[in-house]
């Protein structure tokens, strides 16, 4: 049978087509209920090979060792019937073999094999998109990725509006952000509530510093989170951001309670340690505490978490977040078993090198971290200032990658080296609009009497 974007599925259940496609909307467009459509379409016919690999994507999304048996169980489900799918959904079953076992590289090959010839494939593309940021941290070939399927998506066609979004959040990491913001904004005027969009114009705007605009803004988009995912969150990050970077500081602790880390909220009791959760609160933790700011036990919680997920390195740009929480807690011996578990990933990971580089990577990231919370600076700057333009590979954007620079920075000022600091801080202004750099950096230079400020 074929979907709404005229794909063959290998079913003769519409009810499982129908399913399927609901599930792909509601992940395209963050909202809670794409696991219950997915679970819709396993019902209407359990033989399906894409509802059984959907099953699976949706929980590898979740990024937690926890579920990798549940995914194995979708898999082998899967291949007792796979004679029976089309090569589309063969593809997406080896992207998703390969995405579980950490082969990143061949999962992402997969899902452009599969763009390829099916252009139109828009799961194929957000779970390529999604792993070009997260494991991949490579902003050049997200853009390609969504540059070569733009021709089949012209005005008219539904489901552009998800293209263009896609396409300005990576011309935005691309640092093209006049193009980002045109299509972002594009977008959302096909679509009001697409997240994903509204967070690429959010980024333009935060690194251009446009800290009221971008406020108003995501302020805006809330009108839209009435059904949305943990998402929510990050966008009252990035909300959090602009009232910081604004000024307005007094405000953010309580930001912080009532919508970055919203502990009444069913989707942070259900999902505590969600990685994009943990990596909201931590960096806003963080970058408070630099500025100053009491941030009294709201650690903690985080901390109690981070011990729970030692050795889960499924999203290697969480790891250094555990450890700002673990470091700022003292609890040493847990930061100590962090960091083997980093040591054992960089050195057992043979089949796949890149894996090995990145846990190195973040190896680095998370040694520094601990450094500066124990006040060897000197062995911060050691750490991070080598892997500083490797970060990109723990996946994250500029904005969150921020908070690793604001350590280093931090470190380089307390050790004394002022040189240091100075080309640090040079380096972040080059990658932002021109005069556009976050409130610490506009301190630390004015304290030092550094120019450009």
């Amino acid at each position: 049978m074929r979907d709404d974007l005229d794909l063959e599925i290998g079913t003769t259940s519409e009810a499982c087509v129908a399913a399927l496609a609901a599930a792909r909307e509601s992940h395209l467009g963050f909202r809670m209920d794409a696991a219950r459509h997915v679970n819709m379409a396993i019902e209407a016919d359990p033989a399906c090979v894409l509802a059984q690999v959907m099953k699976g994507y949706m929980a590898m999304l979740l990024s937690n060792t926890a579920v990798l048996g549940a995914v194995d169980q979708r898999i082998a489900t899967a291949r007792r019937t796979v004679s029976e799918a089309t090569p589309r959904e063969h593809l997406h079953l080896a992207a998703l073999e390969a995405w579980r076992h950490g082969r990143n590289a061949r999962a992402i090959a997969a899902w452009e094999e599969i763009l390829a010839s099916h252009p139109r494939d828009l799961t194929a593309l957000r779970l390529a998109h999604f792993a070009y940021f997260w494991s991949a941290g490579d902003a050049a070939r997200m853009r390609a990725s969504v540059e070569r399927v733009l021709p089949h998506w012209p005005d008219g066609v539904r489901g552009r509006g998800w293209v263009l979004g896609m396409h300005g959040f990576a011309c935005e990491e691309s640092g093209d952000y006049a193009l980002a913001e045109r299509q972002g904004r594009r977008a959302v005027e096909i679509d009001a509530s697409d997240l994903w969009a509204i967070h690429a114009v959010a980024h333009v705007m935060e690194m251009q510093s446009r800290h009221a605009e971008g406020a108003a803004w995501v302020e805006a988009g809330a009108a839209h989170l009435g059904a949305a995912t943990n998402f929510r969150f990050h966008l009252a990050w990035h909300r959090a951001l602009f009232l910081l970077e604004g000024g307005a500081r007094t405000e953010l602790l309580a930001c912080y309670d009532d919508s970055v880390r919203d502990h009444a909220s069913p989707l942070v009791q259900g999902q505590p340690d969600l990685y994009i959760d943990v990596q909201n609160a931590a960096s806003l933790l963080m970058r408070l505490e630099l500025l100053g700011v009491d941030v009294g036990s709201r650690w903690n919680e985080l901390a109690d978490k981070a011990e729970a997920r030692i050795g889960d390195h499924l999203i290697p740009f969480t790891v250094p977040h555990w450890m700002m929480a673990l470091a700022a807690t003292g609890r040493w011996a847990a930061c100590d078993a962090v960091l083997a578990a980093l040591r054992d990933a960089s050195t057992s990971a043979a089949e796949d090198s890149d894996a090995s580089h990145v846990a190195r990577i973040a190896l680095a990231a998370a040694e520094g971290v601990r450094a500066h919370r124990r006040g060897a600076h000197a062995a911060a700057v050691a750490a991070l200032f080598p892997v500083r333009h490797d970060l990109v590979r723990l996946g994250g954007s500029h904005a969150q990658r921020d908070v690793l620079w604001q350590i280093m920075t931090d470190a380089a000022r307390c050790a004394g080296d002022a040189a240091l600091m100075e080309d640090l801080v040079a380096e972040v202004r080059a990658a932002r609009a021109p005069h556009a750099s976050p409130a610490f950096y506009q301190g630390i230079s004015r304290s030092a009497g550094l120019s450009g400020t």
